[in-house]
């Protein structure tokens, strides 16, 4: 099949979007695949490097007071350039994974009455896949959540789970001794994202003395920008990197993760069923990662700690609850296993399938 998948923006977008052409070329060899991204962000450095075939689209986020469709002249270049590249390249599907970018893209391919399949990764969906619904013959979802913001324009609506948990299971664990921690130690992971955060960072550098007195393991990855401020002079429980290549092989091994509640790092928590404290980042649109903490933490799956009250006594505190209470931890395994949906890249290769007729 000849497939156009448009994401952008960020990790949590792309990623998930790389997972789908994986399972595509898994399951047909033979298709064909274009990705459709921004000439500026991430994906445009990403994706090529990955050999796949790649057009890049000068658009800009847009303003909440303007129409996504009427938003000046970028957008409306934009959509010329994706008619004309949709009309070329006649492909039988154009799959939309989130980020502003995908918006010209299937709204081009709507209009052109190619079969069109959204999907989102956030429990509160972004302000383009809203928009969006109404011109997919799919929305595919990641969080059960999602589904009341978008019945109303569609009723195709199906929960598949975010295509990194399907990644995340079949990850390998990595040993122990190739981080130079202990195997009969117990191991809590901190980790705020690939770049960091200034204010966490300022209360992990009060927070790191006091893992001293404690009987488990602390790694830290700080965050490229914030690795050089961390103090040398650490307890010998406690372990600082910038950050993990191996991110899900480290997490096959962890007990407690203390984390920001981005789209992918849910699924992957999900999929692994690791107890976790949530300090969602308040710096997001539409504040998602609060809402993504918050499903989970209803379903009795972890914990929440907004960034305000994040400091010693309330982060210790919980990681001693999850750490020492066997009966909550083990429900909290055990309700992340009944949440999860591990086999997520099938699944979106069904309802594309599906889609295009069997």
């Amino acid at each position: 099949m000849r497939v156009i998948i448009s994401a952008g923006g960020t990790g949590g977008h792309i990623y998930p979007a790389l997972s789908i052409i994986k399972k595509i070329k898994e399951k047909e060899p033979d298709s064909e695949i274009l990705y459709i991204g921004t000439t500026s962000r991430m994906e445009a450095k990403i994706v090529p490097e990955m050999k796949i075939p790649y057009v890049g689209i000068n658009v800009i986020g847009l303003k909440k007071d303007l129409s996504i469709f009427k938003a000046g002249p970028l957008l409306l270049k934009g959509l010329i350039k994706c008619r004309k590249i949709i009309k070329e390249y006649q492909p039988d599907v154009v799959i939309g994974v989130g980020g502003y970018i995908t918006a010209p893209v299937i709204y081009s391919a709507k209009k052109l009455k190619i079969k069109t399949i959204i999907h989102e990764q956030n429990s509160i969906p972004g302000k383009t896949n809203k928009v969006l619904s109404k011109y997919a013959d799919k929305v595919l979802l990641s969080l059960p959540g999602s589904a009341k913001f978008f019945q109303k324009d569609n009723k195709n609506v199906i929960l598949t789970g975010n295509p990194r948990s399907e990644e995340a299971y079949r990850a390998k664990a990595i040993e122990k001794k190739e981080l130079g921690l202990k195997e009969n130690k117990k191991l809590v992971l901190i980790v705020m994202g690939s770049l960091g955060s200034t204010t966490v960072s300022n209360a992990l550098m009060e927070i790191i003395p006091k893992f001293k007195e404690k009987d488990y393991e602390v790694m830290i990855v700080t965050g490229k920008d914030y690795y050089d401020a961390y103090p040398k002079d650490i307890p010998n429980n406690v372990h600082i990197v910038p950050y993990l290549n191996n991110m899900v092989n480290v997490m096959k091994k962890v007990d407690v993760m203390v984390t920001r509640a981005g789209a992918s790092t849910i699924a992957e928590i999900l999929a692994i069923g690791i107890p976790s404290i949530f300090v969602p980042s308040p710096y997001v649109a539409n504040n998602h990662q609060y809402f993504n903490a918050k499903e989970l933490v209803d379903n009795n799956i972890g914990l929440l700690l907004e960034e305000k009250d994040l400091n010693s006594e309330n982060l210790l505190k919980k990681i001693d609850l999850l750490l020492e209470n066997s009966v909550l931890y083990k429900e909290m395994q055990s309700n992340a296993q009944k949440m999860r949906i591990i086999n997520s890249c099938d699944k979106i290769y069904e309802e594309i399938r599906k889609t295009l007729g069997g």
